[in-house]
């Protein structure tokens, strides 16, 4: 087996590179930066796409639809489910298709589901099934990860790879910020419905609000179709020799297996609270907790006197926003200091700001000033989550170049993404089904392990994978 970059004579057109060696003296680092550039912006525009529904679900009742609490769950937990499939797709395709191909053609694949999006939020009758696909084709945006970020590992040399890749994934996610942020501002602009008319949005206790979500949805669509002629027209593609067949010798390697349950720790947890974070503060602390909210519709009353009910749309873009700055920020030490450490920071700091978190999960509804108590904790201890989160991020994003060879640190990279962007399918399925407390001791117990790993096979003196 081998990570060749020789001049390969099956390929032809002039999007492939006749050689490529990112470790000589003549690397060319302004076509890594613009490769890391365009593709970048080509990711945030994917993970928009994929988190889109978790800014839309939340609102859909209030929009005409009667969902019941656990079909909302599902339907927000399938775009991860969507995702860690397609991601084991697209993770053999860099090799394959090349650089180029796949990022333009897979920047025009988010247009379909944002445009369904857009469609079916004008008028409440979709049916469930319908909503579950168009949730199953955003996954499309997540998929996206374990092809591009690998991708754009080939073009780097491994002293820049924390950086470059840090940075990618950093500002790729920052789309679940910037989707989650914009949305209830783009809903009130009547001159972007270009395309449709006005809905009337119902609140608990407030008077009806007329809206325009079909602009939560549209406004990504030119952005998307730039994205992909910017990909198509400049970027270009690295000859890495290695079929379907010859990438999967991953599995051979038990540190694959290693860093798949560190990256679950990490991106797992950043994926499946972006995307429930919303509907789990409504649920705890808003209008899906029946002792705080009695009725539903306009009858609907706070039976906490004093109690303000909190709206998360003004909440829940914060988490992914810290999480991903605390990836693109703490990206250049890892390259300094190594990988391992900061993932054992990641888990240390991840231990702690679960348990700290469990409490509020079960919240106090004796009074307003309790409720008040118990949602500030809630809050801080998820932003807290978010942050450690994101630092372990980076730090295994370095870690991988620096214990596989080339080729196969793509793969590894494409294979660990794959497994944790399962995270919002995994964390809507066990909030449902055990209920949010269990779930996050269980979220202790994962990070504790992976905190053991991390120090007997990657941190300690001695390491047999120092990294």
């Amino acid at each position: 087996m081998t990570s060749t970059t020789a001049p390969a004579p099956q390929r032809r057109g002039k999007e492939w590179l006749e050689e490529w060696d990112p470790e000589s003296e003549q690397w060319d680092s302004g076509l890594a930066w613009r490769t890391l550039w365009i593709t970048t912006f080509c990711l945030t525009l994917a993970f928009i796409a994929w988190f889109l529904p978790s800014a839309i679900i939340p609102k859909l009742n209030a929009l005409g639809y009667s969902w019941t609490k656990s079909e909302l769950y599902w339907m927000a937990a399938m775009p991860g489910l969507a995702a860690g499939l397609l991601r084991l797709v697209w993770m053999v395709l860099p090799p394959i298709m090349g650089t180029r191909k796949m990022v333009s053609l897979t920047t025009l694949l988010l247009v379909p589901s944002t445009l369904g999006w857009g469609v079916r939020v004008q008028n409440p009758t979709a049916p469930y099934w319908e909503l579950m696909v168009l949730a199953f084709l955003a996954g499309i945006g997540g998929g996206a990860f374990s092809g591009f970020m690998p991708s754009t590992s080939f073009f780097f040399p491994k002293s820049k790879q924390g950086t470059a890749l840090g940075l990618q994934a950093g500002l790729g996610n920052f789309g679940v910020s910037i989707v989650q942020l914009t949305t209830p501002y783009l809903i009130a602009m009547s001159g972007l419905a270009i395309f449709g008319g006005s809905q009337m949005m119902k609140s608990p206790g407030k008077a009806s609000q007329q809206v325009w979500y079909q602009n939560a949805a549209f406004v990504w669509i030119p952005l998307m179709i730039i994205g992909a002629i910017l990909a198509w027209t400049m970027l270009k593609s690295v000859p890495i020799h290695a079929n379907v067949k010859q990438q999967f010798d991953i599995f051979k390697n038990q540190d694959t297996w290693w860093m798949t349950l560190l990256y679950i720790m990490t991106f797992g947890t950043f994926a499946g609270l972006s995307a429930q974070f919303g509907l789990l503060m409504a649920d705890l602390y808003g209008t899906g907790n029946s002792e705080i909210v009695s009725g539903s519709g306009a009858a609907a009353r706070v039976l906490v006197e004093g109690y303000t009910l909190p709206d998360p749309v003004k909440f829940v873009f914060l988490g992914p926003l810290i999480g991903a700055g605390a990836r693109v920020l703490f990206s250049p030490l890892t390259d300094r200091m190594g990988g391992a450490i900061w993932s054992l920071i990641s888990g240390i700091g991840l231990v702690a700001s679960i348990i700290y978190t469990i409490p509020s999960l079960t919240p106090d509804t004796s009074s307003a000033a309790a409720l008040d108590s118990g949602f500030n904790q809630f809050l801080f201890g998820m932003l807290a989550i978010f942050f450690f989160s994101g630092i372990g991020n980076a730090s295994t994003f370095k870690q991988m170049p620096m214990i596989f060879e080339r080729r196969q640190a793509g793969g590894v990279i494409g294979w660990t993404a794959a497994i944790a962007a399962f995270g919002p399918f995994l964390f809507g399925i066990g909030i449902t089904t055990m209920g949010g407390p269990a779930f996050y001791w269980l979220g202790v117990a994962w990070a504790v392990m992976c905190i053991a790993i991390t120090w007997w096979r990657y941190a300690r003196p001695g390491a047999p994978k120092k990294s």
